[in-house]
């Protein structure tokens, strides 16, 4: 298997999930006359981030990770959406990004090296292939469960299928 193929389907298959997940999160909105932002600003526990956060950080870490390994400009994601439809066109636009990705531009980056922030002036270099699976994948698979959870915890009817993206 080629180092592409290990990052990028990856990434677009629970990308296009949280597609999915917010498309049934905003019709559970409609149906059960729920206010959209309360369901966007839904956390597991009161320390942890809100869902709208969690689905910026799953655009992030997808389109970070492919820019780092490849070695290519990190680009700037401002944090302003407040909607459904806004975070499924940031979602889109992640999509789109890690689609635009050629299996030559990671061939090489399981063993070069990816320098990321890990702090506040502090940063982190590993190799390609400990940062994919130490690192990048981990967390956004973290923030990908998490948003799972946080709509699941309110009511939404979805499953592991819907995680998945198979349904």
């Amino acid at each position: 298997m080629s180092f592409y193929d290990a990052v990028v389907p990856a990434y677009l298959q629970m990308l296009n999930s949280m597609v999915g997940l917010l498309t049934k999160a905003e019709a559970h909105c409609a149906a059960k006359k729920i206010d959209p932002s309360v369901l966007l600003g839904s956390r597991l526990f009161p320390d942890m981030l809100p869902l709208s956060r969690q689905i910026q950080l799953v655009s992030d870490f997808a389109t970070k990770g492919c820019a780092r390994l490849t070695h290519s400009e990190v680009p700037s994601n401002p944090d302003t959406e407040k909607t459904f439809e806004e975070l499924k066109q940031r979602l889109a636009r992640t999509i789109d990004y890690v689609k635009s990705f050629k299996p030559e531009q990671f061939e090489g980056a399981d063993t070069k090296d990816v320098t990321f922030p890990s702090g506040p002036d502090k940063t982190t270099t590993l190799k390609g292939q400990q940062f994919l699976s130490a690192f990048s994948l981990p967390n956004f698979y973290f923030h990908c469960a998490t948003a799972h959870g946080i709509l699941r915890h309110n009511g939404v009817e979805i499953g592991k299928r819907d995680f998945m993206g198979v349904n």
